[in-house]
């Protein structure tokens, strides 16, 4: 099956949404904005904002609403969904992008990992594990890829 794939960086728009749909399965939806920043003629300008729908499932769904917060740094990578439907004669249509892999994007931060681990016994709910909690200093010199 032929399916667009698209990875974007942009900045989590709002609260997450994390819905149980039946038993153990949940799904987790969010807006990100995207904005490109372009240097022209010595001076940064920004381009019009466009905002994604993102939905991520199941694990991964539980991960991004326990991980995301609004005004973060994101990089999403998923497959691109198409809805057409009409409306009073007239034909919309919306995108998502369902996610395969969503993370902080560490060019504006830095971020620690926490592993969830399942616990031998049946049926045991899975707790964090702090796998690394080193600081890391600031880069030094300043970011040419992107003003801040």
């Amino acid at each position: 099956m032929n399916e667009t794939q698209i990875t974007f960086a942009g900045r989590v728009g709002g609260d997450i949404t994390l819905r149980e749909v039946s038993g153990d399965r949940h799904v987790a939806s969010f807006r990100v904005a995207t904005q490109p920043r372009r240097l022209r003629d010595g001076e940064w300008t920004s381009g019009p904002t466009t905002w994604h729908t993102v939905k991520a499932w199941n694990k991964l769904a539980l991960h991004v609403a326990e991980s995301l917060h609004s005004g973060d740094p994101v990089l999403v990578h998923g497959r691109l969904s198409v809805d057409v439907w009409e409306r009073d004669g007239t034909s919309m249509t919306s995108y998502e992008v369902v996610a395969t892999a969503v993370g902080h994007d560490l060019s504006h931060g830095t971020s620690a990992f926490a592993k969830h681990v399942r616990h031998e016994s049946a049926g045991a709910q899975e707790s964090p594990q702090i796998r690394s909690t080193a600081t890391l200093a600031p880069a030094a010199g300043p970011d040419t890829t992107q003003a801040a």
